[in-house]
């Protein structure tokens, strides 16, 4: 690729493959198996001249499903190249939405294993747009594909077609939601969305070239030669992190000394928990060579951070960054301000404070409204400390949904006051800012519960039942019980530490009611129903709870149903 092609973002790996070529860029940690940056820049310019002698380019919506993988790199880092539009989808969503995900898509290209191929050809995926079938690895005609990767590699191998430029405001994928509090949607982001999401990563958590990532989240790992960092990819199920052997990821962090590591919550309970029960010579494990830990998807438990954080030698921290697949990162914070200060304030019910914004974002907080808000005005501020909903501006923020224009309408505001085309987007999050210009988050604006009293908030609501010894977690739902006129009911749902312990649960519930009659914002509170086993969870970093389908279990048991 021509390296002066700044605007795209696969141009940070052509700069690292011509300043360091012999330095790996990914590893396979399971195989050993990897690529300097050098090959991966190579192997992705050829796979990138293959792809467009078969009409993959520019503007083309390319699906991409296939697991890490020296291919997943490969074949990412061409797609920027050909100038496509790469299509992700996380499977873990399920054959009903990638099927309406595909459908919204329209992508003309399919690009994946052997299963995908299956169920694209079984469910009739996208079947009305596609028009080139490739596969990852193996035999293709059986699977009714045009093309293999390696087969497309040695076209563009001996191929002179020349790499097209891109713009910074060109398309460069589609990304999709995943779905935990409704139907997943396509993110459309830019080369220039991409490139402000690398400078906010880079500066924000001082990465600096030359260290090792170990890699737990794909779309996230993407980032690491981007930053020039090099990709360790451990072996595990990445739709299912919170179900990790946690030796898997301890053992490549020490074996190759990663500096930074990346992983959903849910993760890091596994492996922090893990660590905490392991021995060496020294005492508890340790991992002296990690500068830090980035956690995201969902709040961070404080216990979570601080048994993470054991393992952390003097000076490094994790840190939990604030955004969303439509902005990230909004705001971050560091476990020195979390477990010194903030971690007592949200047991208080204060919410869970996300930081300050990174530079490069203007993040307010407006007056709540489910209707759609046209144009900006600053008559929509809240005062500070007031729980609003969180809206940001910046350039890591993503302008549309694909596909979805009432739902982009009723997600942005035009901001003409800012500059031509600014807008803000509304996160969909609740909460306030703080004295200190902090973020404080109090949970999904479609989750609040509204009583006649008032709207209650998940988080400071549930944060007050999370100190209970006995309790892993709740989840605050509204139940509408009987006719309309009466009204909602606040009930929280509750997971305990030892689910199958049922003979105290009558003095867990008086516990939980006399810590609801403490606060003003959860003496409403009366009702509380034990969930037998662990809570349903998003698929991407298993660590959301799934409070629509709760409300649903909840709804049936109170009236005397079968849940």
């Amino acid at each position: 690729m021509t390296t002066h092609d700044s605007a795209n973002i696969a141009s940070h790996l052509s700069a690292a493959a011509a300043s360091r070529p012999d330095v790996r860029a990914v590893v396979m940690a399971e195989s050993g198996r990897s690529y300097t940056y050098a090959e991966l820049d190579q192997r992705s310019d050829d796979v990138a001249r293959g792809l467009m002698e078969v009409g993959v380019g520019p503007g083309i919506r390319a699906v991409l499903l296939a697991p890490p993988s020296l291919d997943f790199f490969t074949l990412v880092f061409a797609l920027f190249k050909t100038g496509a539009v790469m299509v992700c989808i996380d499977p873990g969503i399920g054959v009903k939405y990638l099927k309406q995900c595909l459908g919204e898509a329209e992508p003309s290209a399919f690009i994946g294993v052997a299963k995908a191929h299956i169920a694209r050809r079984l469910f009739g995926w996208a079947k009305q747009t596609l028009k080139t079938n490739i596969r990852v690895g193996g035999w293709a005609p059986l699977l009714g594909c045009d093309q293999t990767l390696e087969g497309l590699r040695k076209r563009g191998a001996s191929s002179n077609h020349a790499l097209p430029s891109s713009a910074p405001n060109d398309d460069a994928a589609i990304l999709f939601t995943s779905g935990s509090t409704g139907p997943p949607k396509g993110v459309v982001y830019t080369h220039a969305n991409f490139q402000a999401q690398v400078e906010a990563l880079r500066s924000e958590f001082n990465i600096e070239r030359g260290e090792v990532d170990l890699s737990t989240f794909p779309l996230f790992a993407l980032f690491a030669p981007a930053l020039g960092m090099t990709a360790i990819v451990p072996q595990m199920d990445f739709t299912r992190p919170g179900s990790v052997d946690p030796r898997k990821v301890l053992g490549p962090a020490q074996e190759y000394e990663a500096n930074n590591l990346f992983g959903s919550p849910a993760l890091l309970k596994r492996v922090g928990e893990y660590a905490m029960n392991a021995t060496s010579e020294a005492g508890q494990l340790k991992l002296p060579s990690l500068n830090r830990i980035v956690s995201a998807g969902a709040p961070v438990p404080a216990s979570v951070i601080e048994m993470v954080t054991n393992m952390l030698s003097d000076g490094a921290q994790v840190h939990t960054p604030y955004g969303a697949t439509e902005s990230l990162p909004v705001s971050t914070i560091g476990s020195d301000e979390i477990l010194g200060e903030t971690a007592k304030l949200t047991d208080q019910g204060k919410g869970v404070c996300v930081g300050r914004p990174v530079a490069s974002i203007d993040a307010r907080v407006i007056r709540i409204t489910d209707d759609p808000i046209d144009t900006w005005s600053d008559d929509l501020l809240v005062q500070t400390g007031t729980i609003g909903e969180i809206v940001v501006r910046g350039p890591q923020v993503t302008r549309t949904y694909f596909n979805r224009d009432e739902q982009t309408r009723l997600a942005k505001i035009a901001a003409p006051q800012h500059g031509d085309g600014a807008f803000y987007h509304r996160m969909g999050d609740v909460g306030y800012l703080d004295e200190q210009g902090r973020l404080w988050m109090c949970g999904r604006k479609s989750q609040r519960v509204k009583t006649a009293e008032g709207d209650l908030y998940t988080v400071p609501c549930e944060a007050v039942f999370n100190t209970h010894p006995d309790v892993a977690r709740t989840a605050l739902v509204g139940i509408q019980i009987g006719s309309s006129q009466g009204g909602v009911r606040p009930t929280v749902c509750v997971e305990l530490v030892h689910p199958g312990a049922a003979d105290n649960r009558g003095t867990i519930r008086k516990d939980l009611l006399d810590l609801a009659s403490k606060h003003d914002h959860t003496r409403s509170i009366i009702d509380v129903l034990f969930y037998d086993g662990l809570f349903p969870v998003d698929i991407r970093h298993n660590a959301k709870i799934n409070r629509e389908q709760l409300a649903r279990w909840a709804t049936r048991k109170m009236k005397g149903l079968r849940p």
